[in-house]
């Protein structure tokens, strides 16, 4: 089924996000787009909501072949996201089921990594709980240093969530991961336990500004489909060196005769800037996705059931 996508961003009803162009004057998608959490007075907590609208955003920025890349940040200054907002959404799912419940940071999440074009997270202030987790599927993280960092799981009695019991440890470590979640602490960003995290640590006025210019670092130079395939080359690969090599050269091969290696290669020959146009859902090889694919949906049969009930 054909997708429908918008004429502007900064149009579209949400309530619990900001969505800009960059510039913010266009009036039309831009290569880059700012993704905001907007709910300052509430330290940017999560709610369903956000968790909703994020998740339906984010699949669209992915298909429209206007946008390249895309940067995560926080409204205000005090917190990025002070995890989940216990006064709306105190953990009270008594009407789900094992079948029907979908954890809504693990779709924020899953949204992000699944998502084409590179995302890229200005942690401008503390980012707890789930205000850390979505992050973890993200390109790249720049975050304040200022700022602080809890994976409080256990102190709340729950159990990590947003699939960050998978990217948490691929990400820094599985020693780190397990230190993080058994003390349920919360720490400076720039503590040394963090370090494998952040790409960057800066002031926190320098954050955003300084995610922009990655941004169009990469909007302007970097190919989308060669971006997104080395990320499920990487979250996704085979379990061996040799099934690897297997699989990435299938992958070069098809590359080659591609639209956007001929424009790297022109590009660089005639020493200008290139131009990449081409986009997995013209451009991706045959091979991909070359996983197992997992439907996270909630199947119909057992929504109507439930709805009975």
């Amino acid at each position: 089924m054909a997708v429908s996508l918008p004429e502007s961003y900064t149009r579209l009803p949400y309530q619990d996000i900001l969505v800009s162009h960059v510039p913010e004057s266009s009036p039309t998608p831009t290569l880059i787009i700012l993704v905001t959490l907007n709910r300052p007075a509430a330290r940017n907590a999560f709610t369903d909501r956000m968790a909703h609208e994020l998740s339906t955003l984010f699949p669209l920025l992915s298909l429209d072949p206007r946008v390249k890349c895309i940067v995560l940040t926080g409204s205000g200054s005090r917190s990025f996201c002070a995890g989940a907002d216990l006064s709306v959404s105190p953990f009270n799912y008594g009407s789900d089921t094992p079948q029907t419940h979908r954890d809504g940071g693990g779709q924020v999440a899953i949204a992000i990594h699944r998502c084409n074009k590179p995302v890229i997270a200005a942690i401008n202030g503390s980012a707890v709980g789930v205000g850390i987790t979505m992050t973890l599927p993200c390109s790249i993280r720049v975050v304040s240093n200022k700022a602080k960092i809890g994976f409080v799981f256990a102190r709340r009695g729950i159990v990590m969530e947003a699939a960050s019991s998978y990217f948490l440890p691929r990400l820094i470590g599985y020693s780190r991961a397990v230190h993080f979640i058994t003390t349920g602490g919360v720490y400076r960003a720039d503590d040394p336990l963090l370090r494998e995290l952040f790409s960057e640590v800066l002031e926190q006025e320098r954050v955003l500004g300084r995610a922009l210019e990655i941004a169009e670092e990469v909007a302007g130079n970097t190919s989308v489909v060669s971006t997104k395939l080395m990320r499920d080359l990487m979250w996704r690969g085979p379990s061996s060196a040799e099934a690897t090599h297997l699989l990435d050269s299938r992958v070069l091969l098809e590359l080659f005769n591609g639209e956007d290696k001929k424009e790297g290669i022109d590009s660089f020959l005639q020493k200008r800037k290139a131009d990449f146009k081409g986009t997995m859902e013209r451009n991706a090889p045959s091979v991909w996705p070359w996983w197992e694919l997992v439907d996270t949906k909630v199947p119909e049969r057992v929504k109507n059931v439930k709805s009975k009930l």
